[in-house]
């Protein structure tokens, strides 16, 4: 098993690094596909975190996404804090869907299909990478040692 996340874990990233540094490329041309999403929640998103030193608009957004998708792809691919890097990654991949991938606002059938199609191969990489956020590489979870530790702590007391 520990080959297969050997091999599983770069092949599974490789599409975040190449999309993340193609959003790093492209930003504007990006942007302004995900503007009117982007300007749908910049409002809220200004509100919930009060005044940014950084102009928030959907080029920054885009840069600030793929910088996350290089860095956790590159972590999930080389197996630093997989599972923290494989949860960014799943993060990173919702506005990338939602704001690249409207294929309902499409009047074209062909850019309807395409689009489709990327918005279903983004949810079946959500499905992977949130499965790489769980996987424990064999090793019991924190959660189950600390249920565990605390049962071996009560059965001493109750000694």
């Amino acid at each position: 098993m520990t080959v297969v996340r050997l091999i599983a874990r770069p092949m599974l990233a490789s599409m975040f690094v190449y999309g993340g540094v193609n959003s790093l490329r492209n930003a504007v041309f990006i942007a302004s596909r995900a503007a009117p999403i982007v300007d749908k929640i910049a409002p809220v998103a200004n509100k919930a975190t009060g005044p940014l030193p950084v102009e928030v608009d959907a080029t920054t957004l885009v840069r600030l996404n793929g910088a996350t998708q290089v860095v956790a792809g590159l972590a999930l691919a080389t197996g630093r804090q997989p599972r923290l890097a494989a949860l960014a990654l799943a993060g990173s991949l919702v506005p990338t869907t939602l704001a690249g991938h409207r294929f309902w606002e499409e009047s074209d059938p062909a850019q309807r299909t395409n689009q489709t199609i990327h918005f279903i191969k983004n949810l079946s990489m959500m499905g992977g990478v949130l499965l790489a956020s769980v996987d424990t590489s064999g090793k019991p979870s924190v959660a189950w040692r600390v249920r565990r530790n605390a049962k071996k702590l009560q059965e001493r007391a109750a000694r």
